[in-house]
């Protein structure tokens, strides 16, 4: 017999570490090969890591709810003699050279695995010539979404000492700063410990504007929140500081696309084996409308503004335990069938916890349909580093007042809904942000009937 390790893996090129949720196996148990043995949260996405090897669940190094540096030895697999030399579970290519400038790819580079005390000591001694330290190498080594956050809040990472590899900042260490407002400003003096004899500085005086802990009243419950559910409370709270949100809403009537729809969905079925939504229409004329305003489909980089040349639509998919966005790639490519089958294909393998990582990642235009809930309508976050969100509310028939060809008005019922456009007006004025929102609404409301 022989044991073989199974190491928390990369789950995308940013990412430096992962939170085991949960153990699919027990110590004794059998695993087969590409059998699912623990589940794993990260920044972007909940999955399930199968067991390259057969054997038996030998041991167990990492419990559930502890998040480690990817490469973390988390278990031991027990084999026959000869099996697998590595239980490592499947790494996401990382993006080619031609997606992104040298020094962005190098920045993204995965850190090394944990060393000793010694060899690291060795290392930063070693390198200590160039005027700044191995461990404040790897500090400021962080993830691009880190770097972002550190930017925004003028944040020296150089400064801190976090809960990473080698003591590098993560996203957890550097928004527990921000929360707690010890964070070291951009060209700050780095904190020198206490000399004795010297003068004590006064404790940081309590932010004023943060609330005390609510108090926990008999018979109530406390649980802690999933590591997911954490995950979306900082990208909430981080978007709403980040982006001046301004939500501006428009009726639209979905009565031609709904005649379209019931038109060809029985073929449409045969055809593709697919039901017919309304989505895939709806994202056509998002993508119609991007081309349009192009502004709508880009970024913030400091005072400069990054215009998307791509059309990758992420659409919220709600989960019993959360919520996730799945991106539809290259939308502006593909036909109402093709548009239909990833969103479906995306959304199943989302509620199985089956994501890629990149399948998460790269969006530049979000859909959030809370209407499937029956929501009028809502006013949603912006999902970070994009610039505006859709939000579809509940599709419905209404009475409306039709002007006819006479000029005679007339009550006829129309299939409605109302859409929402929440943007980012640091870059997109009320009248763009509009403009684009009824470049959609026209999109919809004429939808050519060419076949399906």
């Amino acid at each position: 017999m022989a044991r073989i390790d199974v190491i928390m893996p990369q789950m995308g090129e940013s990412i430096a570490e992962g939170t085991l949720s949960r153990w699919l196996k027990k110590v004794g148990d059998e695993v087969k090969r590409d059998e699912p043995i623990f589940e794993i949260s990260t920044d972007k996405v909940d999955a399930e890591i199968p067991a390259s090897s057969a054997g038996v669940l030998a041991e167990i190094l990492v419990q559930e709810g502890e998040t480690v540096p990817v490469q973390t030895v988390v278990a031991r697999l027990e084999t026959e003699k000869g099996a697998a030399v590595q239980a490592a579970a499947p790494v996401a290519a990382p993006a080619t050279a031609s997606a992104a400038p040298a020094s962005a790819a190098a920045s993204a580079s995965a850190p090394p695995a944990p060393a000793a005390p010694s060899a690291l000591a060795a290392s930063a001694r070693a390198e200590g010539g160039n005027g700044k330290s191995f461990e404040s190498r790897v500090r400021t080594r962080s993830s691009p979404l880190v770097r972002k956050i550190a930017a925004d809040h003028g944040i020296d990472i150089s400064s801190m000492t976090g809960s990473g590899v080698a003591g590098r900042v993560t996203k957890r260490d550097i928004m527990q700063a921000i929360e707690a407002g010890t964070a070291p400003a951009r060209g700050a003096p780095a904190a020198r410990p206490a000399v004795a004899g010297a003068p004590v500085a006064p404790a940081a005086p309590m932010d004023e504007h943060r609330l005390p802990p609510p108090e926990v009243y008999p018979g109530d419950v406390v649980e802690p929140m999933s590591v997911m559910r954490q995950r979306i409370m900082e990208h909430m709270v981080l978007s709403r500081r980040t982006s001046a949100h301004v939500t501006s809403f428009m009726e639209i009537d979905f009565t031609r696309v709904a005649r379209i729809r019931n038109k060809h969905r029985e073929e449409f079925l045969e055809r593709s084996g697919q039901k017919l939504t309304y989505m895939p229409f709806i994202i056509k004329s998002v993508v119609d409308g991007l081309k349009a305003y192009p502004v709508m489909n880009s970024s913030v980089s400091g005072t400069s503004i990054i215009y998307r040349k791509e059309y990758n639509i992420g659409v919220a998919v709600a989960l019993d335990w959360g919520l996730i966005v799945p991106v539809v790639k290259h939308a502006d490519d593909l036909s109402l069938t093709g548009i239909t089958r990833s969103l479906n294909d995306l959304a199943a393998r989302a509620r199985a916890k089956k994501l890629n990582p990149d399948e998460v990642q790269g969006g530049t235009f979000t859909i959030t349909n809370p209407g499937v809930f029956g929501s009028l309508m809502g006013t949603p976050i912006i999902s970070q580093p994009q610039v505006a969100i859709l939000g579809v509310g509940a599709i419905e028939k209404r009475p409306k007042v039709i002007t006819g060809p006479d000029g005679e008005d007339t009550i006829a019922i129309r299939t409605c809904a109302y859409f929402s456009i929440s943007f980012d007006h640091r870059i997109i004025d009320g009248a763009v942000a509009d403009q684009f929102l009824a470049h959609v609404k026209k999109s919809i409301e004429t939808f050519p009937d060419a076949g399906i």
